[in-house]
C-alpha cells in the first residue's frame, strides 16, 4: 500500500538528560493548522479507500443497526417528587431526558438534545440538585469535548434559568443555601490554545441569578497549576468537603464545618483528613447520629475500608472501623434509607452488601447473576431506590429496591434482537510472565469449538486503578453471533484487586501490564481458542497505549490491532490538556534519566522500528481534548514508515467527536461498521446474517 507522504522534520526533538530524542513528526501536534488538516484528509481518504474494498462493510452496518435498534432506558433519578428517566427509542442520536411526577406519573420531555442539536453531538448531564429539590445544575458538552458549560433549571417550572457558567471541566455542582460550589479554569487569553488552558483549576461559589463574574472565589493554589480540585457538600449541608489531586496516585482530603464556620473563603483553614498524594481517603457521608464522618480509605487497607471519624478529632489514631478491610476489593460505599451499601469486587464481578450505619447487620443483596451492579444510594428519608445490573449479554436491567424489606422488583428489562441464553461467559486464570495469576473473562456462543482458529477480540485497559467488570456492548454481538470469541483480562495497573494491584502496573512497573496482556494472548492460543492469524487486540485511551506497546513488542502475535484514542508519545503526553494528571501513573521523562529510560523503553511512538506489523487501524477524533489526536497522528506516521509487511496500517479520524463519550448513534454505527469490517476482513471471516429474526428475549 502506498501511504500519503508525511513530512519529516530532521531537526525536531528534545535533549533529555544528555540524550537527544528525535521527533520528526512534531509538526502534527498543531492539529488546527492547514498542513495538518490536509494530512488528515489524505489519511482518511486512503482509509476509506481500503474499507470500501471490503464487500460486507455495509452488511455489518445494517446488522449492527438492527442489533442496536432496541429501546434503551436509564435512571430513574429521583429529585423530590420528580423522577428523571433517559429514553432512547433505539436509533436516536442522544437519549431524551423525560420527567414524571410520581413514579406512576406520565413521562414528559424535559430535555431533547436531538431537537437542540440536529447533529447529535451535544450532551446534557445532571451534576447536582439543590437540597430543597427546587433546582438542578446541568453540564453541557459539545462535540465530545471535556469542556462544559453549566446551566440551571428551575424544577418548579421545568424551565431553564439565566445562569450560565463557562470554562468548566471535571466539575460537579455542590449546592449550599441559594447557590452551589463548582470548579472552573481561568478564562483563556485571546489566542491561547485550549490545550494550555487546563491549568490552575479553582473552586467558586455561584449564587443563583448572578452573572458568572460575580461568583465568589473559594479555593485556589497560585503556585501549582497542575492540580485537580473539587468541593462537595454533605446531604444536610453540615460539611463542605474538599479534595485536591495531582492525578491517580492519591489525593488530599479536607473538610470545613458549615454549621459553625459558614461559607468557606480563600482564607478558610480547612481541617486536613488526608495530606499528601500517595493514598486515597474520601468522605462518603456525614452521619448525624453520633456526629461522625463516614470515610472510605486505603490507609492501612490497600483493598479499602470504611471508618468513622469524629470531626473534632480527625487524627488517624482515632479512626474507628465501620466496615473493615476484607479479602475482596471494597470499591465504593453509598448511603440510603439510613443504611450503608458496600460495593465489593470479587474477581472483577460485583457483590453488594447492606448494613446499618455502624457496620452491624451485614447482609448480601441477591443479584440476578454474575455481572456488574450499580445504584442503591439515596437520601436518609427514602424508602426505596433503584439499581441496574448488566453483564456481557445483558445491556442493563433496572430494579427497584425496597430499603425496609431488602427485596428487588423488576422495573425495566429491554427487549433484545438476540437471545442472551445462547452465549456463555466463563472466567479463567492464567500465569503472567513473572508467574502472577491474572483473571480473564471469555465470552462465546454455545457450541463454539476450541479449534485454534476462532476470530477473537482481546480487549483490556490496565491502568489508573480502573476495574473492568462485565459490561455490555452491542457491537460485541457482531463477533459473538458469528462464532467468535471475546476475551477481557484483569491486568495489573487496574483496580480489580486493590491499590497493590494498581501500583504493580504504575511507572517503572508498567511493563507488567504489557506482560499480562501478552500472556493472555499466549494463553488463548495455547488453549486453542484462537491463533495469531485470527487474533485482534483492542483498547482505548490508556488501553490504546497498551495496544501500541504490545504490538510493537510482539508484532507477530496478533493479526489485527486497534489502538483507540491512545496515549502513544510517552515523552510529551504531559504537555497537553489533562496530561499533567497522568504523571503519577506513568512518570515524566523530564524528571530524571531513570524515568526517561523506562518510558523510552516502551513508548509506542519511539519503538516503531522496521517489522511486519499486524493490520492496524489507529482510531482518534478531531475534538479529543483529553488524549489529543497528535498521539495518533505521530504514531501512525512512524508506523507507516516502519511497516515491512503487507498488512495495511491506517488511521481513522472521526470528525466532531471527542474522547468517546457522547457520540451520536449515527457516528457509532459508522465507526462500528468500519472497525468490524476491518477486523473480519483481516482475520478471514466473511460474516453471514441468515438468522436476523432471532427470537426476542
Amino acid at each position: 500500500m502506498t501511504y500519503p507522504e508525511t513530512r519529516k522534520d530532521s531537526l525536531a526533538g528534545d535533549s533529555l538528560h544528555g540524550t537527544f530524542v528525535a521527533d520528526p513528526y512534531r509538526w502534527l501536534e498543531n492539529d488546527t493548522s492547514a498542513e495538518t488538516a490536509d494530512w488528515v484528509k489524505r489519511q482518511n481518504s486512503i482509509t476509506d479507500e481500503h474499507l470500501a474494498t471490503i464487500p460486507f462493510r455495509q452488511a455489518i452496518a445494517e446488522r449492527f443497526e438492527q442489533l442496536y435498534d432496541f429501546p434503551k432506558l436509564g435512571g430513574p433519578m429521583r429529585v423530590g417528587e420528580l423522577y428523571f428517566i433517559w429514553k432512547n427509542s433505539g436509533l436516536q442520536n442522544q437519549s431524551v431526558m423525560y420527567v414524571r411526577k410520581g413514579l406512576e406519573g406520565t413521562d414528559e420531555v424535559f430535555i431533547d438534545p436531538n431537537a437542540i442539536d440536529p447533529k447529535g453531538t451535544t450532551t446534557f448531564s445532571p451534576i447536582g440538585t439543590s437540597t430543597d429539590h427546587r433546582y438542578m445544575a446541568m453540564g453541557v458538552s459539545r462535540a465530545g469535548s471535556d469542556w462544559q458549560d453549566i446551566i440551571v433549571y428551575d424544577l418548579s417550572t421545568l424551565k431553564q434559568m439565566s445562569d450560565e457558567l463557562k470554562w468548566c471541566k471535571f466539575s460537579g455542582a455542590a449546592w449550599y443555601k441559594d447557590g452551589f460550589f463548582y470548579s472552573r479554569y481561568p478564562t483563556p487569553a485571546k489566542g491561547t490554545e485550549l490545550s494550555a488552558a487546563s491549568r490552575f483549576q479553582k473552586v467558586y461559589y455561584h449564587k443563583l441569578g448572578d452573572p458568572q463574574e460575580k461568583d465568589a472565589l473559594v479555593w485556589e493554589n497560585k503556585e501549582n497549576g497542575d492540580l485537580y480540585v473539587g468541593l462537595g457538600v454533605t446531604e444536610g449541608e453540615e460539611f463542605a468537603t474538599l479534595y485536591v489531586s495531582t492525578g491517580t496516585n492519591g489525593f488530599e482530603q479536607y473538610y470545613h464545618d458549615l454549621r459553625s464556620g459558614g461559607m468557606p473563603t480563600p482564607a478558610t483553614k480547612w481541617v486536613a483528613l488526608q495530606t499528601g498524594f500517595e493514598q486515597k481517603t474520601s468522605i462518603v457521608a456525614y452521619e448525624p447520629k453520633g456526629d461522625k464522618l463516614l470515610v472510605m480509605t486505603d490507609v492501612g487497607a490497600p483493598r479499602y475500608r470504611l471508618v468513622a471519624v469524629d470531626p473534632k478529632k480527625p487524627g488517624k489514631d482515632d479512626w474507628k472501623d465501620v466496615i473493615p478491610q476484607k479479602e475482596e476489593l471494597l470499591q465504593g460505599v453509598s448511603t440510603g434509607g439510613g443504611q450503608l451499601f458496600a460495593d465489593y469486587l470479587k474477581d472483577a464481578t460485583t457483590r453488594i452488601y447492606r448494613c446499618n450505619v455502624d457496620g452491624s447487620g451485614m447482609k448480601e443483596v441477591t443479584l440476578p447473576g454474575i455481572g456488574s451492579a450499580g445504584g442503591f444510594g439515596g437520601q436518609r428519608g427514602d424508602t426505596f431506590s433503584f439499581y441496574s445490573f448488566t453483564s456481557f449479554t445483558d445491556p442493563g436491567t433496572i430494579f427497584k429496591y425496597d430499603y425496609a424489606t431488602g427485596s428487588s422488583e423488576l422495573f425495566y428489562r429491554p427487549e433484545l434482537k438476540f437471545d442472551p441464553s445462547q452465549f456463555v461467559t466463563e472466567q479463567v486464570f492464567y500465569p503472567s510472565k513473572d508467574g502472577t495469576k491474572v483473571a480473564m473473562f471469555i465470552v462465546y456462543k454455545k457450541g463454539t469449538e476450541k479449534n485454534g482458529k476462532n476470530p477473537t477480540m482481546l480487549y483490556a485497559y490496565g491502568g489508573f486503578n480502573v476495574s473492568l467488570s462485565p459490561s455490555f456492548s452491542t457491537s460485541r454481538m457482531l463477533l459473538l453471533e458469528q462464532g467468535g470469541v471475546y476475551a477481557q483480562p484483569s491486568l495489573r495497573g487496574g483496580g480489580e484487586y486493590g491499590e497493590d494491584w494498581h501500583k504493580a502496573g504504575m511507572k517503572e512497573k508498567k511493563q507488567n501490564v504489557f506482560d499480562d496482556f501478552i500472556a493472555a494472548a499466549e494463553y488463548l492460543i495455547a488453549m486453542k481458542w484462537t491463533d495469531s492469524q485470527h487474533l485482534a487486540i483492542n483498547g482505548g485511551s490508556n488501553g490504546g497505549l497498551l495496544v501500541g506497546a504490545v504490538m510493537t513488542q510482539r508484532p507477530e502475535l496478533y493479526q489485527v490491532a486497534f489502538p483507540e484514542v491512545g496515549v502513544l508519545d510517552m515523552l510529551r503526553y504531559q504537555k497537553f490538556t489533562a496530561g499533567f494528571g497522568w504523571v503519577p501513573e506513568y512518570g515524566n521523562a523530564e524528571n530524571s534519566k531513570e524515568e526517561l529510560d523506562y518510558l523510552l523503553e516502551y513508548s509506542p511512538l519511539h519503538n516503531t522500528k522496521g517489522a511486519k506489523y499486524p493490520a492496524t487501524m489507529v482510531m482518534t477524533a478531531d475534538h479529543d481534548d483529553r488524549v489529543v489526536p497528535a498521539h495518533s497522528f505521530k504514531f501512525i506516521s512512524a508506523l507507516q514508515q516502519a511497516q515491512q509487511g503487507d498488512a495495511p496500517v491506517l488511521i481513522r479520524v472521526a470528525t466532531d467527536a471527542g474522547h468517546g463519550a457522547g457520540k451520536p448513534t449515527s457516528k457509532i454505527i459508522e465507526e462500528v461498521a468500519d472497525k468490524y469490517a476491518f477486523f473480519f476482513h483481516h482475520v478471514g471471516l466473511a460474516p453471514t446474517y441468515t438468522d436476523q429474526g432471532a427470537e426476542k428475549k
